[in-house]
C-alpha cells in the first residue's frame, strides 16, 4: 500500500455489502487495512464472520432482498461500498420474472435503502465516500442478462444522482466499472453461458468473457479493491459523479 492511502481512514466506518467474497471481501479487507472500522455485511454468515474477525470488523448477517432487513443496517457509515449481487442468464422471453424482480431489489433498491439512511451522517460530518461497484455492465450491454444489465445501469444513475446531491456536503460518489472478475459469482455463470451460448464450459472464459477485452485475462479482486481505496483517499477528493472502468480495454470497442 502507498503512503497516500497508508492508515488515511483511521477514524473512519465503512459498510461494505457482499463483503465474505470476491469483490467485497477484498474491498473490506483493503479498507480496514487503511484503518478504516468495517461492517461486514453478507447473506453468508459463517464466511461474513471469518472476513469480519480477521480484519478487526463487524460481521452483520442480513438478506439485501428483504427492505425490513437494509433499513435495520446501521446508518453511522462514512463509507459506503455497494457490491452485492447476484446474476441469472436467460433471455429476455425465457427470464423468470420473480427472478428479475429479485435482481433490482438487491442490486438498485438496497443500495437506494443503505444511502438513505447513511448520508445524512455523512453530511453532518462534512465527509463521506460513495463506491457503487458496478460493471462494465453498466455502461454496455450483453445478451441473456437482462436483469443485470437493468440493474447496473439503474446504480449508474443513482450514483451520479447522489454524486450531484452530495458535492456540497463533503461526499462522493462513484461507480466502478470491472469486466468479469475472478469471483463465485463469474465462476457459477460458466455453465449457465455455456448452455446459453451453445458451446462447451471450457471455451466460455476466452470466448465469451474475454472475447471483448484487448486484457486476454480476468480481473483479480483486489484489483478492483484498490480502485475503491483510492477512491476514499485525498488524492481522489475531486472525483465524483464518475464511472471508471477496470475492463482490460472492453469499452475501448
Amino acid at each position: 500500500m502507498d503512503t497516500t492511502t497508508a492508515r488515511s481512514l483511521d477514524g473512519r466506518t465503512a459498510l461494505v455489502t457482499g463483503a465474505a467474497s470476491g469483490i467485497g471481501r477484498a474491498c473490506a479487507e483493503a479498507l480496514a487495512g487503511a484503518g478504516a472500522r468495517v461492517y461486514v455485511v453478507d447473506l453468508a454468515a459463517a464466511p461474513a464472520e471469518e472476513v469480519a474477525e480477521r480484519i478487526g470488523g463487524l460481521a452483520i448477517v442480513t438478506d439485501l432482498a428483504d427492505p425490513g432487513a437494509v433499513d435495520a443496517l446501521p446508518d453511522d457509515a462514512d463509507i459506503v461500498v455497494n457490491n452485492a449481487g447476484l446474476q441469472h442468464v436467460a433471455p429476455v422471453h425465457e427470464f423468470p420474472p420473480e427472478r428479475f424482480t429479485l435482481i433490482q431489489r438487491v442490486m438498485v433498491e438496497a443500495p437506494f435503502r443503505i444511502l438513505r439512511r447513511t448520508l445524512p451522517h455523512m453530511y453532518a460530518r462534512g465527509w463521506g465516500r460513495v463506491v457503487n461497484v458496478s460493471s462494465v455492465h453498466g455502461l454496455r450491454a450483453s445478451a441473456f442478462k437482462s436483469a443485470y444489465v437493468t440493474a447496473k445501469h439503474a446504480l449508474e444513475g443513482l450514483s451520479k444522482t447522489v454524486a450531484l446531491e452530495g458535492a456540497p456536503h463533503g461526499v462522493t460518489s462513484n461507480c466502478i466499472n470491472p469486466g468479469y472478475v475472478r469471483t463465485p459469482l463469474v465462476e457459477k455463470q460458466i455453465a449457465a453461458q455455456a448452455l446459453a451460448h451453445g458451446i462447451p464450459e471450457d471455451e466460455v472464459v476466452e470466448r465469451v468473457m474475454l472475447d471483448r477485452t484487448a486484457v486476454k485475462r480476468l480481473i483479480e479482486p483486489d484489483e478492483v479493491a484498490q480502485l475503491a481505496l483510492w477512491l476514499c483517499s485525498p488524492a481522489a477528493s475531486y472525483i465524483t459523479g464518475a464511472s471508471l472502468p477496470v475492463d482490460g480495454g472492453w469499452t475501448a470497442h
